[in-house]
Protein backbone atom coordinates (compact mmCIF):
# COMPACT_ATOMS: atom_id res chain seq x y z
CA UNK A 1 0.00 0.00 0.00
CA UNK A 2 1.02 3.71 -0.79
CA UNK A 3 1.19 5.48 1.88
CA UNK A 4 1.17 8.83 0.14
CA UNK A 5 -1.74 10.85 0.20
CA UNK A 6 -3.52 7.82 2.17
CA UNK A 7 -5.11 8.75 5.66
CA UNK A 8 -4.55 5.86 8.11
CA UNK A 9 -7.10 5.99 11.22
CA UNK A 10 -5.33 6.58 14.88
CA UNK A 11 -5.07 8.46 18.04
CA UNK A 12 -1.88 10.23 18.09
CA UNK A 13 -1.56 13.70 18.72
CA UNK A 14 -1.39 14.69 15.45
CA UNK A 15 -4.81 12.99 14.63
CA UNK A 16 -6.46 14.58 17.10
CA UNK A 17 -5.37 18.19 16.09
CA UNK A 18 -7.75 20.49 14.36
CA UNK A 19 -7.69 20.54 10.20
CA UNK A 20 -6.96 24.07 10.04
CA UNK A 21 -3.65 24.24 12.63
CA UNK A 22 -2.31 21.48 10.73
CA UNK A 23 -2.89 23.09 6.98
CA UNK A 24 -1.16 26.36 8.61
CA UNK A 25 2.06 24.51 9.96
CA UNK A 26 2.39 22.71 6.90
CA UNK A 27 1.81 25.79 4.54
CA UNK A 28 4.42 27.65 6.47
CA UNK A 29 7.01 24.48 6.88
CA UNK A 30 6.78 24.69 3.16
CA UNK A 31 7.84 27.90 3.09
CA UNK A 32 10.10 27.41 5.37
CA UNK A 33 11.93 24.55 3.39
CA UNK A 34 11.91 26.85 0.59
CA UNK A 35 13.33 29.82 2.19
CA UNK A 36 15.61 27.58 4.13
CA UNK A 37 19.23 28.57 4.41
CA UNK A 38 22.32 25.65 4.70
CA UNK A 39 22.28 26.16 8.18
CA UNK A 40 18.30 26.22 8.83
CA UNK A 41 18.46 22.11 7.08
CA UNK A 42 19.61 20.49 10.33
CA UNK A 43 16.56 22.92 12.41
CA UNK A 44 14.35 21.82 9.95
CA UNK A 45 14.85 18.87 9.19
CA UNK A 46 14.88 17.31 13.13
CA UNK A 47 11.45 19.50 13.55
CA UNK A 48 10.25 17.62 10.25
CA UNK A 49 11.37 14.04 11.91
CA UNK A 50 9.57 14.72 15.47
CA UNK A 51 6.86 15.67 13.36
CA UNK A 52 6.71 12.47 11.51
CA UNK A 53 7.37 10.05 15.00
CA UNK A 54 4.12 12.35 16.59
CA UNK A 55 2.01 11.17 13.38
CA UNK A 56 3.16 7.45 14.79
CA UNK A 57 5.21 7.04 11.16
CA UNK A 58 8.43 4.46 11.56
CA UNK A 59 11.60 6.03 9.25
CA UNK A 60 10.81 3.04 6.85
CA UNK A 61 7.04 4.34 5.87
CA UNK A 62 8.73 7.94 5.84
CA UNK A 63 11.15 6.31 3.54
CA UNK A 64 8.01 4.45 1.69
CA UNK A 65 6.24 7.77 1.23
CA UNK A 66 9.50 9.07 -0.72
CA UNK A 67 9.09 6.03 -3.34
CA UNK A 68 6.58 7.59 -5.56
CA UNK A 69 8.69 10.33 -6.40
CA UNK A 70 12.22 8.91 -6.08
CA UNK A 71 12.50 8.94 -9.86
CA UNK A 72 11.81 12.71 -10.16
CA UNK A 73 14.29 13.33 -6.85
CA UNK A 74 17.16 11.76 -9.31
CA UNK A 75 16.45 13.75 -11.90
CA UNK A 76 16.24 16.85 -10.00
CA UNK A 77 19.64 16.04 -8.38
CA UNK A 78 20.97 15.22 -11.52
CA UNK A 79 20.26 17.94 -13.78
CA UNK A 80 21.89 19.83 -10.43
CA UNK A 81 25.08 17.87 -10.45
CA UNK A 82 25.89 17.94 -14.30
CA UNK A 83 24.73 21.91 -15.26
CA UNK A 84 25.60 23.66 -12.12
CA UNK A 85 28.66 25.85 -13.14
CA UNK A 86 32.32 25.27 -10.16
CA UNK A 87 35.60 24.16 -9.56
CA UNK A 88 35.29 20.60 -11.89
CA UNK A 89 35.87 17.88 -9.42
CA UNK A 90 35.11 15.41 -12.41
CA UNK A 91 35.18 15.79 -16.33
CA UNK A 92 32.95 13.60 -18.30
CA UNK A 93 34.82 14.22 -21.92
CA UNK A 94 33.52 14.48 -24.58
CA UNK A 95 30.13 15.65 -23.07
CA UNK A 96 30.23 19.36 -22.42
CA UNK A 97 29.31 18.42 -18.51
CA UNK A 98 31.28 18.66 -15.80
CA UNK A 99 30.51 17.65 -11.96
CA UNK A 100 31.18 20.27 -9.48
CA UNK A 101 31.70 20.53 -6.11
CA UNK A 102 28.79 23.50 -6.26
CA UNK A 103 27.05 21.02 -8.20
CA UNK A 104 26.91 18.69 -5.67
CA UNK A 105 25.91 20.67 -2.90
CA UNK A 106 23.10 22.48 -5.00
CA UNK A 107 21.76 18.88 -5.91
CA UNK A 108 21.83 17.42 -2.44
CA UNK A 109 19.49 21.18 -0.95
CA UNK A 110 17.30 21.22 -3.81
CA UNK A 111 16.55 17.10 -3.51
CA UNK A 112 16.22 17.52 0.85
CA UNK A 113 13.82 20.45 -0.05
CA UNK A 114 11.97 18.59 -2.20
CA UNK A 115 11.69 15.41 -0.22
CA UNK A 116 10.71 17.99 2.81
CA UNK A 117 7.76 18.80 0.74
CA UNK A 118 6.66 15.76 -0.03
CA UNK A 119 6.97 14.35 3.49
CA UNK A 120 4.85 17.08 5.40
CA UNK A 121 2.19 16.69 2.61
CA UNK A 122 2.15 12.37 4.36
CA UNK A 123 2.21 13.78 7.40
CA UNK A 124 -0.60 16.33 6.83
CA UNK A 125 -2.72 13.56 4.82
CA UNK A 126 -1.80 10.46 6.72
CA UNK A 127 -3.41 12.32 9.97
CA UNK A 128 -6.28 14.07 8.40
CA UNK A 129 -8.80 12.49 7.28
CA UNK A 130 -10.41 13.63 3.56
CA UNK A 131 -14.15 14.96 5.22
CA UNK A 132 -11.67 16.91 7.75
CA UNK A 133 -9.41 18.25 5.15
CA UNK A 134 -12.28 19.47 3.14
CA UNK A 135 -13.48 20.92 6.18
CA UNK A 136 -10.28 23.01 7.16
CA UNK A 137 -9.75 24.09 3.69
CA UNK A 138 -13.27 25.27 3.24
CA UNK A 139 -12.90 27.29 6.62
CA UNK A 140 -9.63 28.53 5.95
CA UNK A 141 -10.90 30.27 2.55
CA UNK A 142 -14.51 31.46 3.40
CA UNK A 143 -13.59 34.63 4.21
CA UNK A 144 -12.27 35.04 0.18
CA UNK A 145 -15.62 33.45 -0.49
CA UNK A 146 -16.95 37.51 0.11
CA UNK A 147 -14.85 38.41 -3.04
CA UNK A 148 -16.01 35.53 -5.43
CA UNK A 149 -13.69 32.94 -4.50
CA UNK A 150 -15.83 29.72 -4.31
CA UNK A 151 -14.09 28.44 -1.43
CA UNK A 152 -15.65 24.80 -0.70
CA UNK A 153 -15.20 23.83 -4.91
CA UNK A 154 -11.70 24.56 -3.80
CA UNK A 155 -11.61 22.37 -1.13
CA UNK A 156 -13.29 19.49 -2.94
CA UNK A 157 -11.31 19.95 -5.95
CA UNK A 158 -7.89 19.90 -3.31
CA UNK A 159 -9.14 16.68 -1.09
CA UNK A 160 -10.10 14.44 -4.72
CA UNK A 161 -6.42 15.35 -6.05
CA UNK A 162 -5.27 14.12 -2.79
CA UNK A 163 -7.53 10.90 -2.59
CA UNK A 164 -6.80 10.41 -6.29
CA UNK A 165 -2.53 10.06 -5.74
CA UNK A 166 -2.51 6.51 -3.78
CA UNK A 167 -5.44 5.24 -6.57
CA UNK A 168 -2.90 6.10 -9.66
CA UNK A 169 0.24 4.73 -7.83
CA UNK A 170 -1.43 1.36 -7.23
CA UNK A 171 -2.95 2.07 -10.94
CA UNK A 172 0.77 2.18 -11.54
CA UNK A 173 2.07 -0.50 -9.99
CA UNK A 174 -0.94 -2.87 -11.56
CA UNK A 175 -0.26 -1.99 -14.91
CA UNK A 176 3.60 -2.42 -14.24
CA UNK A 177 3.00 -5.95 -12.77
CA UNK A 178 0.53 -6.72 -15.87
CA UNK A 179 2.91 -6.11 -18.33
CA UNK A 180 5.82 -7.69 -16.65
CA UNK A 181 3.97 -11.04 -16.24
CA UNK A 182 3.37 -10.48 -20.24
CA UNK A 183 7.34 -9.97 -20.96
CA UNK A 184 8.09 -6.73 -20.33
CA UNK A 185 11.33 -5.49 -18.64
CA UNK A 186 11.95 -2.43 -16.76
CA UNK A 187 15.18 -2.98 -14.96
CA UNK A 188 17.33 -4.35 -18.12
CA UNK A 189 18.70 -3.23 -20.98
CA UNK A 190 19.74 0.52 -21.77
CA UNK A 191 18.13 3.53 -20.28
CA UNK A 192 16.56 4.31 -23.52
CA UNK A 193 15.17 1.26 -23.77
CA UNK A 194 13.99 1.37 -19.85
CA UNK A 195 11.90 4.94 -20.70
CA UNK A 196 10.31 3.61 -23.50
CA UNK A 197 9.18 0.48 -21.30
CA UNK A 198 8.20 3.14 -18.85
CA UNK A 199 6.85 5.35 -21.25
CA UNK A 200 4.40 2.94 -22.46
CA UNK A 201 2.59 2.69 -19.30
CA UNK A 202 1.61 6.65 -19.35
CA UNK A 203 -1.47 5.36 -22.43
CA UNK A 204 -3.12 2.91 -20.64
CA UNK A 205 -2.68 5.02 -16.79
CA UNK A 206 -4.19 8.07 -18.39
CA UNK A 207 -7.35 6.25 -19.69
CA UNK A 208 -7.38 4.61 -16.37
CA UNK A 209 -7.36 7.81 -14.98
CA UNK A 210 -10.38 9.10 -17.19
CA UNK A 211 -12.17 6.48 -16.22
CA UNK A 212 -11.66 6.82 -12.62
CA UNK A 213 -12.72 10.53 -12.49
CA UNK A 214 -15.82 9.69 -14.97
CA UNK A 215 -17.10 7.39 -12.57
CA UNK A 216 -16.46 9.06 -10.11
CA UNK A 217 -18.35 12.41 -11.29
CA UNK A 218 -21.28 9.60 -11.88
CA UNK A 219 -21.25 8.87 -8.24
CA UNK A 220 -21.19 12.32 -7.41
CA UNK A 221 -24.05 13.32 -9.43
CA UNK A 222 -25.74 9.82 -8.46
CA UNK A 223 -25.68 11.14 -5.09
CA UNK A 224 -27.00 14.74 -5.28
CA UNK A 225 -23.83 16.80 -4.99
CA UNK A 226 -24.46 20.09 -5.75
CA UNK A 227 -22.64 23.11 -5.89
CA UNK A 228 -23.35 25.65 -2.98
CA UNK A 229 -23.83 26.10 0.68
CA UNK A 230 -23.74 22.81 2.89
CA UNK A 231 -23.35 21.90 6.92
CA UNK A 232 -20.54 19.86 7.89
CA UNK A 233 -21.10 16.62 10.47
CA UNK A 234 -18.57 17.65 12.99
CA UNK A 235 -18.22 22.04 13.45
CA UNK A 236 -14.62 23.12 13.91
CA UNK A 237 -13.51 24.22 16.82
CA UNK A 238 -10.17 25.06 18.40
CA UNK A 239 -9.29 23.38 21.32
CA UNK A 240 -6.32 24.37 24.21
CA UNK A 241 -4.45 21.94 21.94
CA UNK A 242 -5.02 23.08 19.28
CA UNK A 243 -4.10 26.77 20.35
CA UNK A 244 -0.79 25.52 21.72
CA UNK A 245 0.34 23.35 18.84
CA UNK A 246 -0.64 26.74 16.95
CA UNK A 247 1.72 28.44 19.19
CA UNK A 248 4.56 26.28 19.20
CA UNK A 249 4.63 26.19 15.05
CA UNK A 250 4.58 30.01 15.44
CA UNK A 251 7.73 29.93 17.85
CA UNK A 252 9.46 27.52 15.21
CA UNK A 253 9.28 30.10 12.67
CA UNK A 254 10.37 33.01 14.72
CA UNK A 255 13.48 30.98 16.20
CA UNK A 256 14.21 30.18 12.46
CA UNK A 257 13.49 34.03 11.78
CA UNK A 258 15.77 34.74 14.66
CA UNK A 259 18.42 31.88 13.73
CA UNK A 260 18.40 33.60 9.84
CA UNK A 261 19.22 37.04 11.49
CA UNK A 262 22.56 35.49 13.72
CA UNK A 263 23.55 33.63 10.75
CA UNK A 264 23.27 36.36 8.04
Amino acid sequence: MIPLGQYLPSDTSLHRLDPRVKILSVVALSLLIFGATTGEIVLISVFLFAAIRSAGMTPAVALRSLKPVAVFMAMIFSVHLLFTEGEPLVSLAPLPMRITRDGILRGLFVTWQFAGLVLAAAVLTRTTSPSDLVGGIERLLRPFSRVGVPSQDIAVMIAMALRFMPMLMEEYDRLRTAQMARGADFTTGSLLLRGRAIAALAVPLLLSSFRRADELAVAMEARGYRRGPRTTLRELRFSGTDLRAFAAMALFVLVNFAWKATMG
